[in-house]
């Protein structure tokens, strides 16, 4: 049946028991399709059920399809035409792995950061309402990005907005990491209708037995609702809300849909789904299962990743100083924090998919005495990057950042791509910006930023080291540079994890090869000595070469006059492409050897 889906109309012709078919064969194809190609698993397989329903009484891409994040996104690619190309996902030139504007009109806007899709759909929805169109605006959201604050401001907005605009909820009490805050808690707390009516009917009964506090009944009622259900939190922004209801259960939720599809203002609508629904093992763990590579098997490797070995930077320091405090914005987990959180429960905290709050929640801790460590993805970095600026740099408090994922990580493309942080960062007055080049330099950066009074960011790409060797209780002098090899005529100079590449042009080109450490402060002796006895110079970065690394040492040998030809190697003035490699942008050892001749 799945083979005879090229659009939604199609799904529009089938019965019930044929619909239940339907998600039966996409819950098959796309365990048998992610396995080949890696991608988000359990989340998609949570969303099955809901995405036929929506296809089957909307009309996309009339209707707005607004999915936030993207990560529930699959089944309305397969069912939008796109199935026949679902083995290209989050491949170069291939399906992305979230939701595109340029990929399908079904694709009603993009997503890859949380949060967003309230804000967006209420913007097609005024855009409808301006031009008198008739049509429904959908945000899909999950109750893990719903913890993130721009929902709430979306949320206040659309409650007085008069717009044909449904949110749906999709309740798994699951993001990447465990869902966390009062939020959460919240909407944990399902209270059935039985219940509800139960409690109203018999306390209401009671209290109007006796007279002189009938009115005092009357008011309670609405309290006593906020006490027991869930939905008061929407209605009281102007949203009407409607709920709970299973996910998973298509007659009701078709039904549901057709009677929301009549309801021209704003509404939520409450639904629980479960993440890996249909795969045993995915439902067990819907965390591992959360995104998977091209194996669920995968292959042991005796490698470590970075991420790991800031997680066991973090315990092997807090055991020494209880001063340590962990700060993640819901990404604990792929930040190499969990073993951490187990040790020391009371020291790690996990905010939610709030990385403005994570930031100047350190600013407040730092002002007591505390250590707060932000354990943050560069691409999320940009979304605090106010509070760095204004809670934290001007204040100049002790905070570190681990920046984890920067530089190019593959499959995710440009949403997640960490090519801007060093341009960003390097403006901000007060703070010091480290670039380990590999798990030793990462283990004494820390150290560094740790023992030192101010602001310290330490920025690592997503990939692992072979070197299991890095523990140490070593420092590193701030601003200072190591010469790995010394050459002559031409000096390459190294930011980051793109030494290695340096070094093999390096011997080849007879080049003095620098692993410069800091991008802020840099080794301005250093490289104004160099500049002074080599005739050319080449910097190599794993960050957008507008205002990056390499125009920092471009700006200082302009600043002091000196002439020498230089060429800067880094990520260029666009936005990333799918699964896009070092060596397509040319920050490999070839093309040093060749911007050298």
């Amino acid at each position: 049946m799945l083979d005879s889906i090229q659009n939604p109309k199609q799904i529009k012709k089938l019965n019930f028991k044929q619909l239940q078919s339907l998600a039966a064969e996409v819950r098959s194809f796309l365990i048998e399709n992610v396995q080949k190609t890696g991608g988000h698993l359990a989340s998609n397989l949570g969303a099955v059920d809901f995405t036929i329903a929506m296809h089957y009484v909307f009309n996309s891409p009339k209707d707005s399809f607004v999915f936030d994040v993207g990560h529930q996104a699959y089944t309305h690619k397969i069912l939008t035409g796109r199935k026949n190309q679902m083995h290209t996902l989050r491949k170069a030139g291939g399906l992305s792995g979230f939701t595109k504007i340029s990929e399908s009109e079904h694709d009603a806007f993009g997503t890859g950061h949380s949060s967003t899709s309230i804000s967006s759909a209420l913007g097609i929805a005024i855009a409808n309402k301006i031009n008198n169109i008739d049509n429904k605006a959908i945000a899909i959201i999950g109750d893990g990005a719903l913890t993130g604050g721009m929902s709430f401001e979306a949320l206040n907005n659309a409650g007085d907005s008069n717009t044909n605009l449904l949110i749906i909820l999709n309740d798994n009490n699951m993001s990447i990491s465990k869902n966390v805050g009062a939020i959460n808690k919240y909407l944990t707390k399902l209270i059935s209708s039985k219940v509800y009516s139960t409690l109203r009917t018999k306390s209401i009964n009671m209290l109007e037995k006796m007279p002189r506090i009938q009115n005092f009944a009357k008011k309670s009622e609405e309290h006593l609702k906020g006490m027991v259900l869930p939905g008061t939190l929407f209605e009281e922004l102007g949203l009407e809300y409607f709920g709970l209801i299973d996910g998973h259960d298509l007659p009701t939720l078709i039904k549901t849909f057709k009677n929301l599809k009549k309801i021209k203002t704003p509404g939520i609508l409450h639904i629980v789904t479960k993440k890996g629904y249909g795969l045993k093992i995915a439902e067990n763990d819907p965390c591992k299962f959360h995104g998977i590579a091209p194996s669920i098997n995968g292959t042991k490797t005796d490698s470590i990743s970075y991420s790991n070995i800031f997680g066991n930077w973090l315990i092997n320091t807090a055991t020494k100083d209880k001063k340590l405090i962990a700060i993640t914005p819901a990404m604990g987990i792929g930040s190499g924090m969990s073993e951490f959180e187990k040790q020391f429960p009371d020291r790690y905290f996990d905010v939610g998919i709030a990385e403005q709050h994570a930031i100047t929640f350190a600013g407040g801790l730092a002002t007591k005495g505390f250590k707060p460590i932000v354990a943050i993805y560069s691409t999320f970095l940009q979304r605090g990057y106010d509070q760095l600026i204004h809670d934290i740099a001007l204040q100049d408090l002790n905070v570190v950042f681990a920046i984890d994922r920067a530089g190019l990580i593959g499959s995710d493309g440009a949403t997640h791509t960490g090519g801007f942080d060093l341009s960003f960062l390097r403006c901000i007055p007060n703070i010091v910006i480290m670039t380990p080049s590999n798990s030793i330099q990462m283990y004494k950066m820390l150290n560094t930023a740790y023992n030192t009074k101010g602001i310290f960011c330490v920025r690592y790409p997503k990939g692992s080291t072979n070197s299991n060797d890095y523990v140490s209780e070593q420092n590193i002098q701030i601003g200072k540079a190591n010469i790995i090899k010394t050459g002559s005529e031409i000096a390459i100079l190294s930011f980051g994890t793109m030494l290695k590449e340096a070094l093999i042009a390096g011997k080849k080109l007879n080049a003095s090869v620098v692993d410069m450490n800091f991008v802020k402060p840099l080794d301005e002796n250093l490289i104004i000595e160099i500049a002074k006895t080599h005739k050319k110079i080449i910097t190599i970065e794993d960050n957008v070469i507008k205002g990056g690394a390499g125009s920092a040492v471009s700006e200082l040998l302009n600043k002091e006059k000196i002439l020498i030809q230089i060429s800067i190697l880094g990520l260029p003035d666009e936005f990333t492409k799918q699964s896009t490699t070092y060596q397509m942008y040319g920050l490999n050892a070839e093309n040093i050897i060749k911007v050298a001749q």
